[in-house]
């Protein structure tokens, strides 16, 4: 990531450089491309899941998606092999949450992923329909306190890791406040929203959100405004709702190049979200060392 921390705004974010994007630790570790972006989805699924659980506002699961997809970037970043996806995915959560309005106690988002890591989790049921159809066992994702202690040591040692590994910069500036400011400032989110202008803004947080989940780490690549401004460009051609003829984007100093190249990683995501569940519809994408280890041997 770009060092300069001081020289972020409010509305910026440190973003990869060439070198990070062209590899990373887990390729550099044995783990093919496919697969790690397999991971990163799965990952970024896990928190959002256990944010849900934990009854966290979206914005805390947003920042802890970004701050979880910063570690694994680059060859100097953590590796899918040496730093389990479960245990980062945990760390972040937990870490985002404590430096928030609504800290999590250790325990919290420990029960969390041990229900979600368990055998009855929908995230460990891949064949289409048999989610919630097996019994949910407490025992199989009950903490036991010699367990939970443990289990507390590796939380707190991956937050040390992710730390260092992202240089201790934690901010994160999120797209979406910035998105409805421009809605209002291009007069198409009035004081009193209409149908039209309700489903536009829904649409547009809905990109924002799915963009956090994109194999192209949208929001390591680009800066919170432009972001704001593909997914209102590309909802309200969805909604049909008519904006500004001239190029309104270039107000928001983004321009037709990147607003074009945002426009299509934003379309495609759905897509490709739809096609990596199919991927694993026999077994699940792995979310332990073990699993992982296993899935990498049966590639050959």
């Amino acid at each position: 990531m770009e060092p300069e921390a001081e020289q972020f705004s409010s509305l910026s974010n440190p973003l990869a450089t060439v070198d990070q994007l062209s590899t990373s630790s887990s390729q550099l570790d044995g783990v093919p491309a496919d697969l790690e972006s397999s991971l990163r989805f799965a990952g970024a699924q896990l928190t959002q899941a256990a944010g849900i659980l934990l009854r966290l506002p979206q914005e805390i699961i947003a920042q802890a998606i970004v701050i979880f997809h910063r570690f694994y970037l680059g060859s100097e970043g953590g590796s899918f092999r040496i730093n389990a996806l479960k245990d980062v995915s945990a760390a972040s959560l937990y870490m985002t949450a404590k430096i928030s309005f609504l800290p999590q106690s250790t325990r919290s988002v420990l029960n969390v992923y041990a229900y979600l890591l368990s055998p009855t989790s929908p995230l460990r049921q891949p064949l289409e329909g048999t989610a919630g159809k097996e019994k949910p066992d407490a025992e199989s994702y009950c903490l036991s306190e010699g367990s939970y202690q443990a289990a507390r040591a590796t939380l707190l040692q991956t937050e040390s890791i992710i730390l260092r590994a992202i240089s201790f910069i934690t901010q994160v500036t999120l797209p979406h406040h910035v998105a409805l400011t421009y809605l209002q400032t291009l007069g198409v989110l009035p004081p009193s929203p209409t149908e039209k202008s309700s489903a536009l803004a829904a649409r547009t947080l809905a990109h924002l959100n799915t963009a956090l989940f994109s194999p192209q780490l949208l929001y390591l690549t680009h800066q919170p405004p432009a972001l704001a401004v593909a997914a209102i460009y590309l909802a309200a051609r969805e909604v049909e709702v008519k904006l500004p003829s001239t190029e309104w984007w270039e107000v928001f100093d983004v321009d037709r190049e990147t607003l074009g190249f945002l426009v299509v990683g934003l379309g495609s995501c759905e897509g490709w979200i739809q096609s990596e569940k199919e991927k694993w519809t026999e077994t699940s994408c792995p979310l332990t060392l073990d699993e992982l280890e296993e899935d990498v041997k049966r590639r050959g």
